[in-house]
């Protein structure tokens, strides 16, 4: 099919309201849904740009623009409602980052992509609550930054400080946070505050590659280098202080650390496993694609099947590793104010997801059906009185937990009914990349971006120099834009406002 101008694009894209725009059938091949971006004008400008240099060229090289990524996804076997942009979308493999889709488990040909959950599985965000405020930690700021990256091992090559055998790796995978809380390294409350209960119970451990294995044996307990980050950050504003009072946050400046990690190179090998075998059943069983890296499988088949439970086991190491980090943030709060972290209130707020395929019920043209739900760069986001969130939260909906970038602010959410009717129960997960890894290297001067962090007050401990260039805000969307756009959708509610003071990355 001959490339179509710009002009000819955008008669598929019709504007709903001021927060989101259509994608009609016929702007890619075999669409059996629509799909739906959310976008404020700004970010609506990010996203057209983007399709207008893919228009114009000749040759594009890398992934394709978001918005044909979500028409992609669209035609895919057994999709339901429609194909979902959130405004954090950016290219990515297959899906775009911030791309979700729900799947119909009771159509024999719906798929199964690893491409809908991306390469690092269960990659989240965690935070913790403490009794502290930002008064109490300024004088130590410097050495409790230092403490806790001497704690955390980071970076691309960091090994876990925690003992681990083949066993308990075995074990860890097939458990998820049970075996932290077996192995003294998690509260039980901690679990509470996890989605699944920090736990896929389809987990199997013998679908897994022993060189998976191999690659995670290693790294459990490690935050790894790329946009993850462990931050001590501080409370700007409430926004919703009854939701805020239920996660223990009773005013502004009151001191939280947030964790952002996933499951390291063992959920990399995973899904590149996973490709492999479904590339193969694709030829067997004729599924057709637009795009060879939505290699999928039926989700009833061998191939889907074996995915999701080892991507289950994928998802419990990340649990896993969180919690063992979880517990050295802990460790080393209580060792830098002589104390126990059960006294400072250490408390998880909540753990979320952003990388993951799970199995929910939903309600579909108006009846209720069982779907396989990829979010892939989006959250969870459940509302008030959904029976599979905390107790705590029943009132106030599920909070969403949405990291920003090195510098910027984060946001807590809870999620809405108007959000579990358009998206499934699915927001943001964060800034979502404006400029590829490589521009800003090029572009960036990481004394530069040092200087603006540390004009900001903002204390830093990096094991990578280019890390800092990647990494910096200038490299992402406004996270404010991303969140506010959420808000006025009403697919999610801001919270509370965070501001980091320190931030440790790898």
């Amino acid at each position: 099919m001959a490339q179509r101008t710009y002009n000819e694009e955008l008669k598929f894209m019709e504007k709903i309201d001021s927060h989101s725009w259509r994608i009609k059938k016929g702007f890619v091949p075999n669409m059996n849904v629509e799909g739906v971006f959310y976008v404020n004008e700004h970010l609506e400008r990010l996203m057209f740009d983007e399709l207008r240099v893919f228009s114009n060229a000749k040759g594009f090289g890398g992934f394709l623009p978001g918005v044909k990524q979500i028409g992609n996804v669209a035609a895919l076997p057994g999709i339901v409602g429609r194909s979902v942009g959130l405004p954090d979308i950016h290219s990515g493999y297959g899906f775009a980052i911030g791309n979700m889709a729900a799947f119909d488990m009771g159509d024999p040909k719906a798929v199964v992509s690893p491409g809908g959950v991306g390469f690092d599985i269960n990659c989240g965000v965690r935070l913790l609550r403490t009794n502290l405020f930002e008064k109490d930690i300024l004088p130590v700021k410097e050495q409790l930054a230092q403490t806790l990256f001497n704690h955390i091992p980071v970076g691309v090559g960091s090994k876990g400080i925690i003992p681990m055998t083949a066993r308990d790796l075995e074990e860890a995978l097939e458990m998820g946070m049970d075996w932290s809380l077996r192995e003294g390294y998690a509260w039980a409350e901690d679990k509470e505050h996890c989605e699944e209960y920090g736990r896929m119970l389809q987990a199997d451990p013998s679908k897994v590659s022993s060189r998976a294995k191999k690659r995670g044996l290693p790294q459990l307990g490690t935050l790894g280098a790329g946009n993850h980050y462990a931050e001590i950050q501080v409370v700007e504003e409430i926004y919703d202080y009854y939701a805020a009072s239920k996660m223990g946050i009773e005013e502004p400046g009151q001191v939280c650390v947030m964790i952002h990690s996933g499951s390291r190179g063992f959920g990399h090998q995973v899904a590149t496993d996973a490709l492999v075998a479904m590339e193969k059943a694709m030829k067997r069983d004729n599924i057709v694609v637009n795009d060879r890296q939505l290699a999928c499988a039926s989700i009833q088949s061998k191939e889907g099947q074996d995915y999701l439970k080892s991507m289950a086991a994928a998802a419990n190491f990340a649990w896993v590793n969180r919690s063992t980090m979880t517990f050295l943030s802990r460790q080393s709060f209580a060792k830098m104010f002589q104390t126990t972290p059960d006294d400072l209130d250490m408390h998880v707020i909540y753990d979320t997801s952003h990388n993951i395929a799970k199995v929910e019920e939903h309600m579909v043209d108006g009846k209720l059906k069982t779907l396989l739900v990829h979010r892939k760069g989006s959250t969870r986001a459940f509302p008030p009185h959904h029976p599979l969130i905390p107790v705590d939260y029943q009132l106030t909906g599920q909070p969403v937990l949405i990291g920003g970038t090195m510098g910027t602010c984060s946001y807590v959410l809870t999620g809405t009914e108007l959000g579990m009717q358009q998206t499934f129960g699915s927001t943001c997960h964060g800034a979502g990349r404006a400029l590829s890894r490589a521009k800003s290297r090029r572009n960036l001067d990481y004394t530069n971006v040092l200087e603006a962090l540390e004009a900001k007050g903002i204390s830093i401990r990096v094991a990578s120099p280019k890390l800092v260039m990647e990494e910096a805000p200038e490299s992402y969307k406004n996270v404010t834009d991303v969140v506010d756009t959420c808000h006025a959708a009403g697919i999610s509610k801001k919270c509370i406002k965070l501001r980091p003071v320190a931030v440790i990355k790898g």
